[in-house]
Parts: structure tokens; sequence; C-alpha cells
């Protein structure tokens, strides 16, 4: 299957130690050969790059270790095809528009009966399950929610109608899902997502997938806290926590501010 990669702080924090970990799993240390794409919501803007080729050998992959751009959420995914070609449309991660903001979407595992989802407002550019799914659940929460919620109470709701139509994703079959909107970053589990929070103070990291290691305390302040989310642990020397599955996990700047279980 695929791998998932998120990030939440509450700064504008580059990603480049952990992506430079997570790249060598598409295609070196791991068998996820099919393509990779990583997101960046950055001053109240979007970017993301997608590559149908191995992550491992990608140049603009080398490109994102040595310009560290600096974002305060970042999605990112590495693929094994299951359903549909290995080409650019079916890479993740995936975005659509809502509320006039752009909807970031990666999605790890395998669906069965996914073409019975109707689409509403939303359609799929490629031939995966998962952008099938991202397209249905988008539009769900939208019929919903034809405006953003403007209260907590509103905002809980939303949050809720989210972790149950992850429920029933997640009963057609495999889905562990990234989903961000620029201001949040949601992760559900269905069978494995791992996170860890950094903040002072700060010591050293080791990656477990390259030779590398890193003081944070070199490169960060004492009010830094960031969040990072992924498949399995990318580092050796580190506490890790591993989601429940069935859980959702609503992230800001670092922090959970939320939790959905079964």
């Amino acid at each position: 299957m695929c791998e998932l990669l998120g990030m939440s702080a509450n700064v504008p924090t580059d990603i480049c130690f952990s992506f430079t970990g997570f790249l060598h799993r598409g295609g070196g240390t791991g068998p996820h050969r099919d393509g990779w794409g990583i997101a960046f919501y950055e001053e109240g803007g979007y970017r993301d790059f997608r590559d149908p080729h191995p992550s491992v050998h990608s140049p603009i992959a080398r490109l994102i270790c040595d310009y560290p751009i600096k974002s305060n959420i970042v999605i990112s995914h590495i693929r094994q095809a299951n359903v549909g070609q290995v080409r650019l449309a079916n890479t993740h991660p995936f975005v659509r528009e809502m509320w006039g903001q752009p909807w970031c979407y990666a999605h790890n595992g395998q669906l069965a009966d996914w073409q019975a989802l109707s689409h509403s407002f939303y359609r799929p550019v490629g031939s995966t399950d998962s952008e099938h799914a991202f397209c249905w659940l988008l539009g769900e929460l939208r019929r919903a929610f034809p405006e953003p919620p403007q209260d907590d109470a509103r905002r809980h709701a939303l949050w809720q109608l989210l972790h149950e139509l992850c429920e029933r994703l997640r009963g057609l079959g495999v889905f562990n899902l990234l989903l961000a909107d620029g201001d949040y970053l949601y992760t559900f589990c269905s069978t494995k997502l791992a996170h860890i929070t950094r903040r002072a103070p700060f010591g050293r990291a080791s990656l477990s997938d390259a030779e590398l290691t890193v003081n944070f305390a070199e490169h960060t302040t004492a009010d830094d806290v960031v969040s990072v989310i992924a498949t399995e642990p990318l580092t050796d020397n580190e506490e890790w926590v591993r989601m429940v599955p069935g859980e959702l996990l609503v992230w800001q700047g670092g922090v959970i501010r939320a939790r959905f279980k079964t």
C-alpha cells in the first residue's frame, strides 16, 4: 500500500528532515515506486509538487529536500498503485476548492465497491478509488455545510460529520487519510498512522531510512511546536504515538484540537 506523511506546526516550518527519510521509502527502502507528491500551505496560499516516478530517484524530490519551504501544514504521499494506472492524474495529493479554500487530500488503502459512491459537486480527474472517495467525501461535507462554519459549535458538527464519513469509507476497506483546508489538518486512522509532537526542550532525531541526524535545538525557538504524522515512524530514537483504528484527530498549530473515536 501507499504511505502518508503530514505536518502541523504553529510557525512556518520546513519538512526537509522528515521528507528526506520519507522519500527513500518510494523505491529505496520501500516498494512505493508508483509516484509521489507533496503539498504546502503557506502565507494564505497553496502549492504542490507531484511526480509519477519513484521519489527516491526524483529530481523534484531532491529539490524539496534542498529548498526549505516554510509551511504550517504539509501533506505528502508515496504511491504503490492498486487501482488506476501509474500516471500524473492518479498521483496524490489531490486538491479541490470548497468555500474559497483549497482542500488537499491523500489516502492510503484500498476500497471495495467504491464506484457506488455517488458524486454531487465534484468529479475525479483520474481513475483511482482514492480520488473517487475524495470527491464523494468533499461533496457530502459541502452538501451538509453550504457555507463554512463560523462558530465552534458548527465546526465541531463539521468534524463530527467528517468522522462519520471516514467511518463509512473505512467500512469499504482500508482508509487512512490526511486532509487539510489551510487552517486544520485532519488525520484518520483505519489501520495505521503514527504521530510525534516536538517542542522545547528539543533534542536530536535520527532517521530510520537514511543516515541523517538533526539537533532540533539548533533550528527552533522555545515557542515552536511541530507535529509530524506518518504511516510508520520516521525516526528510530524517538517515541511515536500510534493512532487507534477509527480515530480522527483535528490538528491546528501543531497540537490536537479535537479527537473523535468509534
